[in-house]
């Protein structure tokens, strides 16, 4: 089975951190997000992944140079200008070379959908294009799928108004396609899969939709990059992560709660970690607190200082001692 990987994005919602870095590149414990990504399509059976890149994109080839990733044969498909989902979809399928059913998936989403079952309820419903659901308690910031009773889709909301959602059930942004799907989607230009593809799929009765109670975060803001760290380092995901990287080095007095401790980091005497990941050869200085943030690699949180509330320190970066940032983005965009 193949795949189509988007990692196109800017990855804006988690600045700095994606400043020079594709968002699907940024470490995840200890390991960069797409690796992740590919080694869950492997398990079910996917032999070679198209990355359908866009920003960046030099920065996955430099990282897997010889086309392989965990244990998936790579095929690089470099966008010539931005074509959102679905144009970036065709534009990867047809750089790999793909003319039969494959599976699609947004590069930076963290599951344990059994896509198995996914390509037999695909085949059992004679479907056009099956997309994997999950339940969330508020769909606004996503697309909402109503189906009947077989599955098939009755509709596709892109990010209805709070409180307006006829279902809680989301696109989890992992589809099997038929390759005809390809065919309903305009070259050369910017086209939604949500917006456009679906809808018209839909039209045809053969967009189909399985619903899905397995783990399922998408990992692009502050908080949901933590927590998809957190969830690997505390037995939440059937891997289960060192929280603590070996050549750490925290202080015994020092309090690390809920968080994720980079190779070769620091945590001097009485600071506290906690809901929070601290990057490789970062230094977090004694008294200091950091709270639900992120603090990049190499970056220096000063003595005594606070860094909470989804904070993001950027690699490098430098905290005062005694400072106290609290939504913070260091360094600040514009």
């Amino acid at each position: 089975m193949k795949a189509v990987v988007l990692v196109g994005g800017f990855g804006t919602r988690l600045r700095p951190l994606t400043a020079d870095v594709p968002k699907q590149m940024l470490p995840v414990v200890d390991r960069p997000m797409i690796e992740h990504v590919l080694a869950g399509l492997h398990r079910y059976g996917v032999d070679e992944a198209v990355l359908a890149l866009g920003y960046q994109p030099d920065a996955f080839i430099d990282a897997y140079p010889d086309g392989h990733c965990a244990g998936v044969s790579l095929v690089y498909a470099v966008e010539p200008e931005p074509l959102d989902t679905a144009g970036a979809i065709r534009f990867a399928a047809g750089e790999a070379g793909i003319d039969e059913r494959f599976i699609a998936v947004n590069g930076d989403v963290f599951t344990d959908l059994d896509l198995g079952e996914l390509v037999a309820f695909h085949d059992h419903a004679g479907a056009e294009a099956s997309i994997s659901l999950t339940p969330v308690d508020d769909p606004s910031r996503y697309g909402v799928v109503p189906t009947d009773d077989d599955g098939r889709v009755l509709g596709f909301i892109e990010k209805p108004p709070a409180g307006e959602a006829p279902t809680n059930w989301i696109n989890a942004g992992s589809y099997v396609l038929e390759a005809s799907v390809l065919d309903r989607i305009d070259p050369g230009r910017p086209v939604s899969i949500e917006r456009e593809t679906f809808p018209a799929i839909v039209d045809d009765g053969r967009l189909y939709a399985k619903g899905s109670d397995a783990y399922w975060v998408d990992a692009g803001t502050a908080a949901t990059y933590i927590q998809v760290q957190v969830d690997l380092v505390s037995g939440a995901r059937e891997l289960v992560l060192p929280a603590i990287a070996a050549d750490a080095r925290c202080a015994a007095d020092a309090t690390i709660e809920h968080s994720v401790i980079g190779a070769a980091a620091e945590v001097a005497s009485g600071a506290r970690v906690d809901g929070s990941v601290v990057g490789e050869r970062a230094r977090i200085g004694a008294d200091a607190t950091v709270k639900d943030s992120v603090v990049a690699a190499g970056a220096v949180i000063g003595q005594g200082a606070v860094v909470a509330d989804g904070s993001i320190i950027g690699t490098g970066q430098e905290v005062a001692a005694g400072a106290t940032l609290r939504e913070a983005r260091i360094p600040a965009e514009g």
